[in-house]
């Protein structure tokens, strides 16, 4: 494919002017997995965080974990930590013989805001229970519990967990593994790139119900309180569009797949995510999904004062693109 410099994604503009520019990559496939849109460079290097969670419980599933429903969803998710979250991640280190002392994730106060207040109300304190990836962290010691792995140095990039999930995922995203970084929680993270994001949330969505695979894709979609949680984008978008598989990472990463397999994926270069979902959507309707009932999701306002002064908008680059494609059809 050819390279070409980063494009503009997403524009925010404030009382009229244009504040500030999103560049970034991204690619859209249609459901037979040709590229019907790409952007940037979206076969370069780069570090998914934790939009291949759904990747890294694939590989404990086909490893032997016996997750199952909400289990599979937070294990791909990263939840916000409120407290049914918390009852799950401790019900999966339960089938494991292990408690949360266990976790290497670090401690860190849950994302959302309400359970954080009570917390802070309760006296309780940060724990690493709470941190967003504790679901990833238990799902990969049950993994080694139920294989006679070695838990106490499951995040070494040598263990067999690791080796099997970076197999995992050069199979199923298509690309070949030649850099490994450390993510925030503390566990591999293994480089792709954002088309083969996009191949493996739609080779995920397109495979068969009784397939580990399809098995992940199911839990996400009929559980997605547990990929997010209350009020969070990914959650909302699974809920307002069922079939749709979708997962954000951080620094600006996202994968989103549609039932029938129409895909999308990008990375925003300045790590922002505040504009992922609603160029998402846009370019799920360019490829004929239909949108609407998550049409809040695509409206980001711009507030001053607390009052609404304008909104996050399609770049120029994307739009002119769209435009072109749909002119040429």
């Amino acid at each position: 494919m050819r390279k070409s410099p980063l494009v503009e994604l997403a524009a925010v503009r404030r009382s009229g002017l244009i504040e500030s520019r999103h560049f970034g990559s991204l690619i859209a496939l249609n459901p037979d997995g040709q590229v019907v849109l790409a952007l940037g460079d979206p076969d370069a290097e780069i570090l998914p965080r934790s939009t291949v969670k759904p990747l890294q419980a694939l590989a404990c599933l086909t490893a032997g974990a016996p997750l199952v429903g909400a289990e599979i969803a937070i294990a791909s998710g990263s939840h916000t930590g409120e407290d049914e979250h918390v009852r799950v991640v401790r019900g999966i280190l339960q089938k494991a013989g292990l408690d949360e002392s266990a976790l290497g994730c670090p401690a860190d106060r849950p994302e959302n805001e309400a359970t954080f207040e009570q917390m802070i109300r309760s006296g309780e304190p940060r724990s690493a229970i709470r941190m967003n990836c504790s679901g990833k962290h238990a799902a990969m010691l049950l993994t080694c519990a139920v294989n006679d792995w070695s838990t106490d140095d499951y995040l070494d990039p040598a263990h067999p967990l690791q080796q099997h999930i970076a197999k995992t995922m050069a199979s199923l995203t298509g690309v070949a593994l030649t850099h490994t970084a450390v993510d925030g929680c503390g566990a591999p993270l293994f480089a792709t790139s954002v088309h083969g994001i996009a191949t493996a949330f739609q080779r995920l969505v397109l495979a068969d119900a009784v397939e580990p695979a399809g098995h992940v894709a199911a839990a996400m979609r009929e559980f997605p309180f547990y990929v997010g949680g209350s009020g969070q984008a990914n959650t909302e978008l699974m809920r307002a569009l069922p079939g749709v598989l979708a997962k954000g990472g951080a620094e600006g990463v996202i994968g989103v797949a549609a039932a029938d397999g129409s895909a999308v994926s990008m990375k925003i270069i300045d790590g922002s995510p505040r504009a992922t979902t609603l160029i998402a959507l846009r370019i799920l309707d360019f490829v004929g999904v239909s949108v609407t009932a998550a049409q809040a999701l695509a409206e980001v306002p711009v507030l001053g004062g607390g009052q609404r002064v304008g909104e996050i908008v399609p770049g120029a680059d994307l739009q002119a693109a769209i435009f072109a494609a749909e002119a040429a059809a």
